[in-house]
């Protein structure tokens, strides 16, 4: 199997919005919605969305953001959301994404990445700290 990474496209929102949805679940993630988003983050210049390709065919994704926070001078990239398609997790593209992740952010100078993960999803738990994450703290948010 062929894995390949690239930015997302027009043409990917279809499959990203059902990986979103599906794998990370409880989300109200459409098409329209997520391709408007992208055109939002493409603008503002510091969103990176990648989209994996097993041997041509969107197998998952990461979107990430550049953060800067006090105690982080250079700020830090946060990953918005990763996943992968069922039938093609744990064969090493998650892993993949996230060194594509890093990658990125060493070319930007970037010392620390971040993400949160809920609290059901506990293989990707496992998955992250095999990757070398940290638990480090709860995430809370409120709809306002």
């Amino acid at each position: 199997m062929e894995i390949t990474i690239r930015p997302i496209r027009p043409e990917d929102c279809q499959a990203v919005t059902e990986l979103w949805n599906h794998e990370l679940g409880n989300w109200d993630v459409t098409t329209e919605n997520l391709a408007v988003t992208l055109a939002k983050m493409e603008k503002a210049g510091i969103y990176t969305t990648l989209v994996a390709l097993a041997d041509g065919r969107a197998a998952g994704f990461i979107t990430m953001v550049e953060v800067m926070a006090a105690g982080f001078p250079v700020g830090y990239l946060k990953i918005n959301g990763l996943a992968v398609k069922e039938a093609f997790q744990r064969q090493g593209i998650g892993a993949q994404l996230l060194k594509a992740a890093e990658a990125l952010a060493a070319q930007k100078g970037i010392s620390h990445i971040g993400l949160a993960s809920g609290f059901k999803r506990t293989a990707a738990h496992t998955f992250y700290e095999r990757q070398g994450y940290v638990k480090g703290s709860y995430y809370f948010s409120k709809e306002v």
